[in-house]
C-alpha cells in the first residue's frame, strides 16, 4: 500500500467516522430524554499508549436504563458502516471514545490527556474538556 493510499484510507475512515458520531450522538440523545435524563458527565484518563473511560454518571445519580439502541461503526476501507445493537451505558462510551479519536486522535500515547464529557440532553449538545499533558525540559548551558 502507497503512501498516498494510506492518506486516501485514513481520510475516508475519517469521514464516515464524522458522520457515524453524527447520527449516533442522535440516537443517544433520543434514549437519554426517552429516560428522563438530564445530563451525563463521562471522564477520561489515558497515558502510556493506555487509557480509559473512568466514569458514566447521570444527572442526580440516575440509573442509565438497560435498553438497547442501534448505532453505527465505522469500519476501515469501506464506505458502509457496520450496524450494531448495543446498551445504552455502552453506547455513551462508544461516542466518547469515537468522539476523542475524531478530534484528538492519539489521546491516550505518551503523556497523553484526561478531560469530562458533558451531555446536556435538553440542548442536544455534548461538550468535551480535554486536558493534553506534556513533558516540558528546561536547557541550561554555561561555558566558564
Amino acid at each position: 500500500m502507497s503512501d498516498i493510499d494510506i492518506v486516501a484510507s485514513y481520510q475516508n475512515h475519517q469521514k464516515a467516522l464524522a458522520e457515524a458520531n453524527a447520527i449516533n450522538k442522535h440516537a443517544v440523545f433520543d434514549a437519554l430524554s426517552t429516560a428522563g435524563i438530564a445530563a451525563v458527565n463521562v471522564t477520561f484518563d489515558g497515558e502510556g499508549d493506555s487509557g480509559q473511560i473512568e466514569n458514566i454518571t447521570a444527572d442526580d445519580s440516575t440509573e442509565i436504563p438497560q435498553v438497547s439502541i442501534e448505532l453505527q461503526r465505522a469500519a476501515w476501507n469501506t464506505a458502509k458502516p457496520d450496524i450494531v445493537q448495543t446498551p445504552l451505558r455502552e453506547a455513551i462510551e462508544m461516542l466518547c471514545y469515537d468522539f476523542l479519536e475524531q478530534h484528538q486522535d492519539g489521546w491516550e500515547n505518551n503523556d497523553g490527556a484526561f478531560g469530562e464529557f458533558v451531555f446536556n440532553v435538553a440542548e442536544r449538545t455534548i461538550e468535551l474538556e480535554f486536558n493534553a499533558r506534556f513533558s516540558d525540559f528546561t536547557l541550561f548551558n554555561y561555558s566558564f
